[in-house]
């Protein structure tokens, strides 16, 4: 691994960050929250660090691949550790352990949360945290290749590693291109939706933080009561529409504005997770009447929002699910596990590898059935590489294997199976509230250090999708 180049992309991440610390601080002036000195002096740490590392690590070499994985992994770890600055010295968080979880949940965009009172921090620094969903949604990687030219060498190594999903689609030649392309149409999905909410009665503010953590699938939001504090159906069901747009294949909203239209329904994942939306929605209706809601409308609207917002793993709430039977609890720790599709900003496992596991689990029967036939796994009408085809195998081996251990160690912390398995789910699936005490009325404050770091793994582990990280353990990788 070429360590000098790394730590100067490490560098020049670091000095982003600076840029974009600085971008609270209208807030901070315009409320008079008095959480500037903070949010500027974290600025200059991070952009004294990475200035450092930019005039101290040169390098002519090329990035390979092994060192887009670090890049990737080791620059989100820091993002989490120097994002966690304004918490730490504005004093809305004075537990290092507490603020790198809260930012790490940022960053990844998974939602989990420490805090208690979340309207009492100051206005800046809940823009701050809602900003840190909004980066790791489309991923920080992809925004320094669309503004820095420089990364573009090698940089299909870092959008490969970065990007959520068995494939990273490549709509342009230069990867330069693509990242903007991706970037411009989040751009405008949050613009859309900031307009939307405002017309609804929203602030500018608060209709900016939702459509931060909205677009991002990550669930924030500056109020107690999550989404559930504003009481509106039209509220609700335009943050439905945007967490199911941010849960789409974001190539496909590229190709819907060029006129293309045709290309959404024709792609066989979006197909699946429509279908897979709806259905859920209608058992969990189905389990609800009567028993939690005896009108029609309240029913389709509350059960419509939770299973949008689990399974698009963005985690906002209007209700409190815990409290629905065990049918309809049941239903969304399965859609826990299925996430959103694949080049989308949510987590889980994705519809593309579900689904592709269930094609070749079907190939498989039919070949004990008849031994000579040759029949092959497709997406769509292309057939899948076997090397794709071992991956997502892989993957789900590996994913399933950290979820049983991550929900020992949590046991081992003292927390009930439910609690460590739904903590466990919450934030592998980067979905922020789980089941037991971590629950939608519940946070993660009283998990005891070790249990949090566990946590804090599992998010990192989960938000770049295993792989990514994993490879960093073995000797092999450090080795030329």
């Amino acid at each position: 691994m070429n360590v000098i180049l790394v730590l100067r992309i490490l560098g020049i991440l670091l000095a982003f960050l600076a840029a974009v610390l600085l971008a609270p601080i209208p807030f901070s002036l315009y409320y008079a929250d008095g959480a500037w000195p903070s949010l500027l002096a974290s600025s200059l740490i991070c952009g004294v660090l990475g200035g450092g590392l930019i005039l101290k690590c040169r390098s002519q070499k090329e990035l390979a691949v092994r060192d887009g994985f670090a890049v990737v992994t080791l620059g989100w770890s820091a993002y989490a550790l120097f994002g966690s600055l304004p918490y730490l010295l504005s004093g809305s968080i004075p537990s290092v352990m507490d603020a790198v979880f809260e930012t790490m949940s940022g960053f990844t965009t998974t939602g989990a949360t420490i805090l208690t009172d979340i309207e009492a921090l100051a206005p800046s620094i809940l823009f701050w945290r809602a900003l840190t969903q909004w980066l790791g949604g489309m991923g920080f990687i992809v925004l320094s290749l669309a503004i820095l030219p420089m990364l573009g060498v090698g940089g299909m190594q870092m959008f490969k590693a970065e990007m959520p999903g068995p494939t990273a689609d490549r709509l342009k030649p230069r990867i330069q291109d693509t990242a903007k392309l991706l970037w411009g149409v989040y751009v405008l999905l949050t613009g859309a939706q900031t307009l939307l909410l405002m017309f609804g009665g929203l602030s500018f503010f608060d209709a900016l933080c939702h459509a931060f953590t909205t677009l991002a699938s990550g669930g924030f939001s500056p109020k107690n009561a999550s989404v559930g504090a504003y009481e509106s159906a039209y509220v609700d069901w335009v943050i439905i529409l945007f967490m199911f747009l941010a849960a789409v294949n974001f190539a496909l909203h590229y190709q819907v504005l060029r006129g293309r239209g045709r290309e959404l329904w024709r792609n066989e994942e979006f197909r699946v997770f429509f279908g897979l939306v709806l259905g859920i929605i209608a058992l969990v209706m189905w389990a609800n009447h009567d028993a939690v809601y005896t009108s029609l409308l309240d029913n389709l609207r509350y059960s419509s929002f939770q299973v949008v917002s689990i399974i698009t793993t963005t985690g906002f709430g209007t209700a409190d699910y815990a409290l629905w039977p065990g049918m309809s609890q049941l239903l969304l720790f399965f859609a826990m596990f299925v996430g959103g599709c694949a080049g989308s900003t949510a987590g889980g496992m994705k519809i593309a590898r579900l689904l592709l596991l269930f094609k070749h689990a079907h190939v498989q029967i039919f070949r004990s059935i008849h031994p000579r036939a040759v029949r092959l796994v497709k997406l769509g009408d292309a057939p899948v590489d076997r090397e794709v085809m071992q991956a997502i195998l892989g993957f789900f081996a590996l994913w399933m294997g950290i979820f049983m251990v991550a929900t020992v160690l949590m046991a081992a912390t003292g927390l009930d199976m439910v609690s460590a398995a739904g903590s466990v789910i919450a934030t592998l699936g980067v979905i922020g509230p789980g089941f037991g005490s971590v629950g939608p009325a519940e946070n993660y404050a009283h998990i005891v250090p070790f249990g949090k770091s566990v946590l804090v793994l599992c998010m990192l582990l989960g938000r770049l999708e295993l792989f990514t990280v994993l490879v960093l353990f073995f000797p092999s990788f450090w080795r030329k």
